[in-house]
């Protein structure tokens, strides 16, 4: 398959060139900021010690790492991501504590050749959005679980329900006129925001007994961490790496002044509005295949 025909090469490029490298960068603040999300992942997906589990979109490792402990040394978590940054950052992590139930791999989870049926349970934290063709990427994951294997993850609810997450992209957006808001259905941050499009998905590419609830989880960032977190990441940290400094200040501090309301007590505080996912893999060979 020539580079040009390859699914999700946009993503590849972001994540392994820009995205990836800011991302591994900003871990420690990423992690905290997520690590309320990760509990219902870890309860919804735990398949049991010595169980086996893929991570979907693992980025620099923390949930993956979590599971790992919670499934013992006979046990395996394989983390899978398209960044190459942040798979070397999540296998250094789980070097440096000894975890030999974690491994990684960097890889395209809707292309990448898993063997069959061999995982327990799938996880993912805001990791299955960026698809260029979900049905046919969680048809592949779906080939690689077992019978009846457990799918959870958490995905953003919309934009609406989300006002911090697009609070730097409305305060910038004066500064930066080629900022444009991403098409609802592309991928991308939102891409699951609507709630029958991913039943639609699942149903599509082997999946039942689909229950998607909404979960609204406190969240925050370090008020320290703050600008380095809304000027570096996401729509806005990418378009600031092409303008001067004057216009990279100028917006810095329209973004700085727009999360003003929201720091109390040391930290910006909000309501992390999300779908918490679950279903089963469906047996494949009830469906002829």
């Amino acid at each position: 398959m020539s580079e040009a025909n390859q699914p999700n090469r946009d993503q590849a490029a972001l994540w392994n060139e820009a995205g990836g490298p800011i991302w591994v960068e900003m871990q420690e603040v990423l992690d905290a900021m997520l690590a309320p999300l990760g509990a219902p992942l870890l309860e919804g997906g735990f398949p049991g010690e010595g169980g086996r589990v893929l991570d979907v979109g693992c980025g620099a490792g923390a949930t993956a790492l979590s599971m790992a402990r919670r499934l013992g040394p006979a046990g395996l978590c394989l983390g899978v991501d398209i960044s190459g940054p942040l798979v070397a950052a999540a296998r250094a992590r789980a070097a440096a504590e000894g975890l030999a139930s974690a491994a990684f791999v960097q890889a395209d989870a809707q292309t990448y050749a898993f063997e069959p049926d061999s995982f327990d349970a799938v996880i993912s934290r805001f990791g299955v959005m960026f698809f260029e063709d979900p049905a046919a990427a969680f048809a592949n994951i779906r080939r690689a679980a077992r019978r009846n294997a457990k799918l959870t993850f958490v995905a953003w609810r919309s934009p609406a329900e989300n006002p911090f997450m697009t609070t730097a992209a409305r305060a910038a957006a004066p500064f930066l006129p080629h900022l444009t808001a991403p098409d609802p259905g592309a991928p991308g941050q939102f891409a699951f925001a609507d709630r029958d499009r991913v039943q639609r998905i699942l149903d599509a590419s082997g999946w039942t007994d689909v229950d998607i609830r909404p979960i609204d989880v406190p969240s925050g960032v370090a008020e320290k961490d703050l600008l380095a977190y809304v000027t570096k990441l996401g729509p806005v940290g990418l378009a600031l790496r092409d303008v001067d400094e004057p216009t990279r200040a100028r917006t810095a501090e329209a973004v700085r002044a727009a999360f003003e309301p929201l720091v109390r007590d040391g930290a910006a505080r909000f309501t992390a509005a999300c779908w918490l996912v679950s279903a089963r893999a469906y047996p494949l060979a009830a469906q002829g295949s």
